[in-house]
Order: C-alpha cells, then sequence, then structure tokens
C-alpha cells in the first residue's frame, strides 16, 4: 500500500493551509488505497531544530524520515512575502538532494488574494525540480473565500483538487509499472 504524505507549511490555528491538505489527503483516499500521514508543521516545527551537535530529535527524523519515504507526497504552504514559509524551506533543507526524486507530488498554497496563486509555478515547483521530483501539472491555489467552517467548499478548487489527484495517482500508478517491469527483467 502507497504511503502518502502531506506537508502542511502553515504555522497558525486554525490553518486554511492544513484543511486544504487533509481535503486532497481525502481525494487521494477516495481513489486508492493509500496510508495518509499528515504532517502539520505548526506542530512538529520543534523538532526540526537540531542540537549543538547538528543532530535532529527523534520526532524530527521521523518526518524527514517521511517525507523521504513518501510515494505521493501532498505539499502546501501559506503565501508569507511572495513564497512559502520558512519552516516549509527549513523541512525540505532537511530532506537528502536524491530522495524525492521520480517521486509524484502535488502542489498547493493558499493567500489572502489571487495575486498570490503563481506561487506555485514560481517558488514550489523549482523547488521541487531541485529533488527531481515529479510535480503533477495541477497545482491547487486556495484564498479565504474557498473555505468554509476549515473546509474546502469552493467548486473551482475542489475540481482543482481532483484533477490534481487524478494526475499524482496516474503518475504513481506509471512508476510502480516501471518498477514492476524492471524487476521482472
Amino acid at each position: 500500500m502507497p504511503s502518502v504524505v502531506g506537508v502542511s507549511g502553515g504555522v497558525h490555528r486554525p490553518s486554511r493551509t492544513t484543511a486544504l491538505v487533509r481535503a486532497i489527503l481525502d481525494a487521494v483516499g477516495e481513489r486508492m488505497e493509500a496510508q495518509p500521514r499528515l504532517i502539520d508543521l505548526g506542530a512538529v516545527g520543534q523538532a526540526l531544530l537540531a542540537s549543538a551537535d547538528g543532530s535532529l530529535p527523534s520526532e524530527g527524523r521521523d518526518v524527514v524520515a517521511a517525507v523521504e519515504g513518501a510515494d505521493l507526497l501532498v505539499v502546501a504552504s501559506p503565501v508569507y512575502r511572495a513564497s512559502y514559509t520558512g519552516l516549509f524551506k527549513h523541512l525540505f533543507d532537511l530532506v537528502g538532494q536524491d530522495a524525492l526524486a521520480a517521486r509524484p507530488v502535488i502542489l498547493a498554497a493558499t493567500g489572502g488574494s489571487e495575486l498570490h496563486g503563481l506561487v506555485i509555478e514560481h517558488q514550489l515547483r523549482p523547488l521541487f525540480g531541485f529533488f527531481g521530483a515529479f510535480t503533477v501539472p495541477t497545482g491547487v491555489y486556495a484564498t479565504p473565500a474557498a473555505f468554509e467552517d476549515d473546509r474546502v467548499t469552493a467548486a473551482p478548487v475542489r475540481q482543482r483538487i481532483d484533477r490534481a489527484v487524478a494526475e499524482a495517482v496516474a503518475i504513481l500508478e506509471a512508476n510502480r509499472k516501471l518498477v514492476g517491469a524492471a524487476a521482472g527483467r
């Protein structure tokens, strides 16, 4: 069963970013059997700080290992100064350069207005390109108007979620077929 890890870069509670990641993870669960895990950086951020000798606490090592070992990643950050949050960046500074190669990644973000929607293309996609990950073509961006009671309710955002998940599942299935074919040689 594939592992699906969602990373929310939001640090405030309640968090629309976390609600968006949950909605995407739920949509993945509707399309395939998976083991979803939500990593809420606001809750585990302290565990990502290294001690004086440079080592991470066990909870921090577990977070990094979960991200590196995911078969499918769902990542989202609130827009902060036209980019992702510093804590989000810090987590991915800890991830091995080749750890995400060929892994499908769904990119998402939240922001106060439509003006920040390109953060997915100008900030998130290049970050995951560095890792050699397969970012799905459809990004998911949501403003406060897309939410009601900590749930994504706007039809256009729900449609983008469905399309992004379909793309990610197709990549995941293609990866599994390639690995299976290579093992059969």
